[in-house]
């Protein structure tokens, strides 16, 4: 079902991943360990995503002989959030990636057309170079995310990745349209949205339950 919504659709099963979502899901969850939570559910992501980077062989020196090791290979990833939530995302995966660059961008929905409306934009200058992965815990219509992906296209990066914490079919039906090529990344696919374009049964307001706002 998930795969006939999005293509390139990677939903995270593991068993960690799914029992720290199930705790940030509960009403009583408190701030400070929503926060803690993202921050642990993002570095799972963050292993998930990467698990295909090029390897190259490098020399180095072990405290006994000389070896050939396994490194990273060329320019490697620039991590870019989606204001304001994407941020409660990022931090945990730059907890297992600390060398990656971080790019921010701003979006806000216009009143009258619905559309996201790009207010903020600061990339690393080498971003194109690098294996991109665009984070926000919600992909719930879509639209965000699919102007974030076409604003980076736009920059010219070729090689992106989309991840979440939730997703809805309706959000993963306009990244299928607009973004076929991007893969995503959920820990959930969600049932639906609701008329205030809430995920149902979601979580809350991410931003809110990240930062104490509400």
């Amino acid at each position: 079902m998930d795969q006939a919504i999005h293509p390139r659709l990677t939903v995270l099963i593991h068993p960690l991943v799914q029992h720290k979502l199930t705790i940030m899901r509960r009403r009583e969850t408190s701030t400070g360990e929503f926060r803690s939570l993202a921050r642990e559910v993002s570095l799972l992501m963050a292993y998930e995503l990467t698990r295909d980077l090029p390897i190259e062989r490098v020399p180095i020196d072990t405290p006994l002989e000389p070896m050939m090791a396994p490194s990273i290979a060329g320019k490697k990833l620039c991590i870019v959030s989606i204001l304001r939530a994407g941020d409660g995302i990022a931090s945990g995966m730059l907890d297992l990636m600390p060398s990656a660059r971080v790019g921010h961008m701003g979006l806000y929905r216009d009143p009258a057309t619905k559309r996201p409306v790009e207010y903020y934009l600061k990339l690393p200058e080498d971003v194109a170079e690098r294996l991109v992965i665009v984070v926000d815990p919600m992909l719930a219509t879509g639209h965000s995310a699919a102007a974030a992906l076409a604003r980076l296209k736009k920059a010219g990066c070729h090689n992106l990745r989309f991840a979440c914490l939730l997703a809805v079919p309706e959000g993963l039906s306009v990244l299928a349209a607009e973004h076929p090529d991007v893969p995503v990344y959920a820990c959930a696919v969600d049932r639906m949205l609701d008329d205030h374009a809430y995920i149902r049964p979601g979580l809350g307001d991410a931003g809110d339950r990240l930062f104490g706002t509400k």
